[in-house]
């Protein structure tokens, strides 16, 4: 007897375009938490309730597993011998787990010295082939899918296959799931833009089985030095801190376009300074650890808190897209390093000047 939560192609069998060869395939993805950020909710207006759709508590660490897991399950479906992708580094892992679970050999392409070092080294350990190429994801992506092309029995697992954002789209499903309704307003970061498409797929397959429970509008934020569908222009060298989010073409950019516009939501950029705020205040008051590029969301929602956009009595989703674990460098850039001191409490009691007093 399989007891509990089962994966996401079980659990939405019924959502998804499954056939009696399909494998279900499964890391037990999915059912991630809905957490009430009630600090960060008091910085946003009155009655504003802020809810982090965390995805970094996927078996890889982000929430690609959602889409990786109907790809790799199709990709085997269909006779393939390898999956290949290019990544920023969340990607990479994922394909790397889910084509060791289905014994598929996995190529990944990542732009040399752009990866953060706790995405590669998930690619490594589970056994996929990593090169670098001295150029940028948008770069890597353009290979590899000539690659996929080419070569038959080799798929290509980033987001231009359709299988990824129907398992991504299961998320919105849970969002609606766990607050009894959609929420006012769906916040999430924006690089490929995949994700975006998906979650408004989600929002308005539910919303067609129950017209009560409404459709967010959804709000995507890039940072500012990859900010191709605020600006309208694409960026040939993306920079930011947020580097699941470096991308300067995205390859969803008219599906995310189409999301924003038919929910009457909005793009906005965010500065690296905004974004690392966020990350820190969601570790410090919420006890909440994303990697930066989930905090862009965050970030975004409390710019345009500054700005009045949220109504009164407003619910908002932020989706965290990554574990924090992703990116250990960017978190100790904030410079707080252990004290170190002799192996006595009068040593402790002083160094920390009167800080124990009342505890």
């Amino acid at each position: 007897m399989v007891l509990g939560w089962r994966g996401i192609l079980r659990e939405f069998a019924d959502h998804l375009p499954l056939t009696k060869d399909t494998p279900l395939l499964t890391l037990n993805e999915g059912n991630t938490p809905l957490i009430e950020a009630t600090k960060l909710s008091g910085m946003l207006g009155e009655g504003v309730r802020l809810f982090l759709k965390y995805e970094g508590l996927n078996p890889s660490g982000s929430f690609k597993d959602r889409g990786m897991v109907l790809a790799v399950a199709k990709a085997v479906e269909e006779g393939a011998r390898k999956v290949v992708c290019a990544s920023t580094g969340n990607t990479s892992a994922s394909a790397a787990a889910y084509a060791a679970r289905a014994g598929l050999d996995c190529l990944v392409l990542i732009p040399h010295g752009k990866v953060a070092l706790g995405k590669l080294a998930q690619a490594i350990m589970y056994g996929a082939r990593v090169i670098a190429v001295e150029g940028n994801f948008d770069q890597a992506l353009a290979i590899v899918q000539e690659m996929s092309m080419r070569q038959q029995d080799i798929i290509l697992v980033n987001s231009v296959n359709p299988y990824r954002l129907e398992g991504q789209k299961t998320a919105a499903y849970e969002v609606c799931r766990d607050l009894g309704k959609a929420p006012d307003f769906l916040a999430i970061p924006v690089g490929n833009a995949g994700n975006i498409s998906a979650y408004w797929k989600g929002f308005c397959e539910v919303y067609e089985s129950n017209p009560s429970l409404s459709r967010p509008r959804m709000l995507g934020f890039q940072a500012a030095g990859a900010a191709p569908l605020v600006t309208g222009q694409t960026v040939d060298k993306p920079e930011t801190v947020a580097t699941a989010i470096r991308i300067g073409c995205p390859v969803n950019r008219e599906k995310a376009i189409m999301a924003v516009q038919q929910s009457g939501g909005i793009f906005e950029s965010v500065t690296d300074r905004e974004i690392l705020q966020a990350y820190w205040l969601l570790a410090e008051k919420e006890g909440v650890f994303a990697e930066p590029a989930s905090s862009a969301a965050v970030a975004g929602v409390l710019k345009l808190a500054r700005s009045g956009y949220f109504p009164p009595g407003s619910t908002i989703v932020s989706v965290l897209t990554g574990n924090g674990l992703k990116d250990p460098d960017t978190a100790m850039f904030k410079g707080a390093k252990p004290m170190i001191l002799p192996a006595s409490l009068d040593a402790i009691e002083e160094a920390l000047h009167g800080e124990l007093v009342g505890v």
